[in-house]
């Protein structure tokens, strides 16, 4: 009788073992899709894995993105203005080179401290508008010292787009490679500069600029041609008052 029950329990625990053994098997198996599913939930069905890591990936770096343009960004802008103020203060009374280097003693609000040149400050915050300038003014203090290639390097590095400045920026560099008697490359800079932006203020400045240089180079017939599109475009411009004159020299001079 027990050998009975036995055989029946052993057929029991069997039965139950072969049941689990078909439940892992039809959990373990990939599911079939449904074949009434269509175009992007069909796409989405059959790519899900993927899709939901990749979209995991792309939240973060909306999230990194937002932090950084919102949050990080502006409060490193205002740290860079607080800073720049006083190399600013310096450059307008044409000290320059503290206006650079920084290094003076200035009272804040947190106490006494060196204060910040523009190189430091460019360097420091060179991802800020503010650090973009600070290159800018960097490489007019560079000019105004006669450091020709410092300017044109911290003036390169002058990546914003102001109407006025960034045509300034570039008729800079096309100054301080006249001091270095690279014609060519001045006239190249003072050409780009008059169209980068056109107005009638900068780009008459920069094409007179250019025609000066091309007398330079003895070739009147280019010197002609900028000094007539000054006379015909920018009639009411300060460069056009005296232009005649340079008309007729360059007439003279040029055989022309």
């Amino acid at each position: 009788m027990s050998d009975i029950k036995e055989e029946a329990n052993l057929e029991n625990v069997e039965t139950n073992e072969s049941e689990v053994v078909e439940e892992t098997a039809e959990e373990s198996a990939p599911k079939k899709l449904d074949p009434t599913l269509e175009g992007i939930q069909y796409f989405y069905e059959s790519n899900k894995k993927i899709i939901n890591y990749w979209g995991g990936g792309l939240a973060l770096v909306i999230g990194l993105f937002c932090t950084y343009t919102f949050y990080w960004l502006p409060g490193k802008e205002k740290e860079a203005s607080n800073e720049v103020f006083w190399a600013q203060m310096y450059f307008e009374k044409d000290s320059f080179n503290v206006a650079l280097k920084g290094g003076k003693l200035i009272r804040t609000a947190d106490g006494d401290k060196p204060m910040m040149g523009f190189e430091q400050v460019a360097d420091e915050y060179g991802i800020t508008k503010t650090g973009s300038l600070a290159h800018y003014c960097a490489g007019i203090c560079h000019l105004r010292l006669g450091q020709f290639d410092l300017a044109i390097e911290q003036l390169q590095k002058y990546d914003g787009s102001d109407e006025m400045i960034l045509p300034i920026s570039i008729g800079a560099i096309g100054d301080a490679n006249m001091e270095l008697n690279k014609i060519d490359e001045a006239i190249k800079y003072y050409l780009k500069a008059a169209e980068k932006r056109n107005n009638n203020f900068t780009t008459p400045i920069y094409l007179k600029k250019a025609g000066f240089a091309y007398e330079l180079k003895n070739n009147f017939t280019e010197a002609l041609n900028i000094y007539e599109r000054i006379k015909k475009e920018f009639s009411k411009s300060t460069e056009a008052r005296d232009i005649d004159k340079s008309i007729a020299k360059v007439k003279t001079l040029g055989n022309l």
